[in-house]
């Protein structure tokens, strides 16, 4: 049986798990010196207010968010969650072909338009209310990649 459009899957992997953190170099050295995880590379990202850490384990990877500025989206969620999981990201070939197929199934993105993301990548986010409470993240990998 051919999947229809409909239930054909928009996504081609899950990229990766975000944990939002008060303290990156903390976080980096746990999930590197304990867990055996591998550090990928660090950035800035002034845009979306975060210094970000992505953690390699096989082909697997976990991105690591602390706040830049208190006024961040990740400063907002550790100080009324608490560190933990932030988001949940799957990749997509083409982010406005699939933004556009998701807002005509009725969801909501957080942005108009993808935004950069980690390594030049495009992303966008379907909104928390529109996807059982999980903030989703779209990610559009840049042509060089992780």
């Amino acid at each position: 049986m051919q999947p229809t459009p409909s239930t054909e899957s928009l996504f081609t992997a899950i990229d990766h798990v975000g944990l939002a953190v008060a303290d990156l170099d903390e976080a980096i050295a746990f999930h590197r010196d304990v867990l055996g995880m591998e550090l990928a590379h660090t950035e800035e990202n002034p845009e979306q207010g975060v210094r970000e850490a992505m953690m390699r384990i096989g082909d697997s990877h976990v991105q690591l968010l602390a706040p830049l500025t208190p006024d961040s989206t990740i400063a907002k969620f550790l100080a009324s969650k608490g560190p933990g999981m932030q988001q949940v990201a799957y990749r997509v070939d083409d982010i406005d072909a699939v933004s556009a197929t998701l807002r005509e199934r009725g969801l909501r993105l957080l942005y108009d338009d993808a935004r950069r993301g980690t390594s030049n990548s495009r992303v966008n986010f379907i909104h928390p209310k529109d996807a059982g409470g999980v903030l989703v993240e779209l990610v559009e990998p840049s042509a060089e990649g992780r």
